[in-house]
């Protein structure tokens, strides 16, 4: 049984995973109803590393705070600065992507008794409030911005404890750390049951009547995360971005994908990090803080649904409304807060630039849910890929700059 384990962890993780793709999908296209057991496969998995995700996230930025020396350098100040870049303009290829290729809603009104942030205070109000949430509260509830609000702040306080305090919170850390590693291991059999319980439930042919715009959602995300990502990524680096693009794209945003879940993902993109050799000390702030504040695919949804709203409706957009929709789409998809249909829930606001009415727009809102099986899914691998992108880029730039060598298999 060992030697059979054994041989199974050797195999490249993303290769099991593709083998759990393959039979998933397989599976249900041969034996929908009678194998239906096998939707708990995704649901464990998703819902162990959900669990454990604010966990490592405390413990892990906890001991990096604690063990960061006065004066040390860091590369958190270029990291924000691509995360809230990347975030902007990928709401400026979803801008230009709805004008060359306009898209009209078949609105129906649809039931949703979850009520959007009425302006952008809202969104401004709910960021800060989840920021001083009860720690224990912002746990249990996944508050990534409360947790690590909580864990910088009692870090910082850590460095004054004593070195056998700090030895204990390094090496629980590291146990957490693992714990992580060996639900991630499960990863095949998770994806299998999460493509499983996709096709069985969802299909293709319901989603046909809203191809173009889903074309177009695709097109953006598509664009930015093999067009504007490799460009931003080569002048970081100034080498063939690409290697790196597809690596996160393959090993953090596969997984992201059939998770739907920025948070969940967490783990896996950390894992990622230290198999690039980056920095424990950052990627363990930057990747949550990714989760939360980088959210480019959300930007690109929040943009194409306002503006495909604008569209039906006849409006006509001008370039200062465009430009102000792009600031606008960007600030909100940070307050999103990688929740499941979060970035749904802020259309709403970016449909009232227009002047549309809310009950349209939360029809708007409803057309988002029925296709966010496709749209919610590539939006969070972008989004969680590209946290670890830039999370490397920024580390990889000052190694060109010390002479290093940057070599991605």
């Amino acid at each position: 049984m060992r030697e059979l384990l054994k041989k199974w962890t050797s195999i490249s993780l993303i290769k099991r995973i593709i083998v759990g793709l393959i039979i998933g999908g397989t599976l249900a296209y041969i034996a929908p109803e009678k194998l239906s057991g096998i939707v708990l496969l995704g649901d464990l998995f998703v819902g162990a590393l959900k669990s454990i995700a604010p966990v490592l996230v405390f413990v892990l930025v906890m001991a990096a705070i604690l063990q960061h020396q006065k004066g040390q350098k860091t590369n958190m100040k270029s990291i924000i600065s691509l995360y809230l870049f990347g975030t902007f303009i990928a709401s400026v290829v979803a801008v230009v992507g709805s004008f060359v290729y306009p898209v009209e809603l078949v609105l129906k009104a649809g039931e949703n008794s979850i009520v959007p942030p009425e302006n952008i205070y809202g969104v401004l109000k709910g960021l800060l409030m989840n920021l001083v949430d009860n720690p224990v509260n912002a746990l249990l509830r996944g508050n990534y911005i409360g947790i690590l609000f909580w864990s910088i702040t009692f870090g910082f306080f850590l460095r004054e404890a004593t070195e056998n305090t700090k030895k204990v919170i390094i090496e629980i850390s590291e146990v957490v750390l693992n714990t992580v590693k060996f639900v991630i291991e499960f990863a095949p059999f998770g994806i299998m049951g999460l493509i499983f319980n996709s096709m069985r439930t969802s299909g293709i042919a319901s989603l046909l009547v809203y191809g173009k715009l889903i074309v177009l959602l695709l097109a953006c995300m598509f664009f930015t995360a093999f067009v504007v990502n490799p460009i931003i990524t080569y002048i970081m680096i100034r080498q063939n971005p690409y290697p790196l693009v597809l690596k996160c794209t393959r090993e953090s945003g596969i997984t992201a994908f059939f998770t739907r879940s920025s948070a969940a993902n967490i783990p896996v993109n950390m894992d990622l990090c230290d198999r690039l050799g980056l920095d424990k000390e950052v990627y363990s702030v930057s990747i949550p803080l990714g989760a939360t504040i980088n959210m480019g695919g959300a930007a690109i949804t929040i943009s194409v649904f306002a503006l495909s709203a604008a569209h039906t409706l006849g409006i006509q957009v001008d370039f200062f409304s465009a430009i102000l929709l792009s600031v606008l789409s960007a600030i909100s998809a940070c307050g999103a807060s990688g929740v499941a249909g979060g970035s749904l829930l802020l259309i709403p606001l970016a449909c009232s630039l227009f002047g549309i009415p809310n009950d349209i727009a939360m029809q708007v809102v409803g057309v988002g849910f029925i296709i966010g099986v496709i749209q919610d899914s590539c939006e969070t691998a972008l989004n969680s890929s590209t946290d670890v992108l830039f999370t490397s880029i920024a580390e990889f730039s000052n190694w060109r700059k010390e002479g290093k060598e940057i070599a991605i298999k």
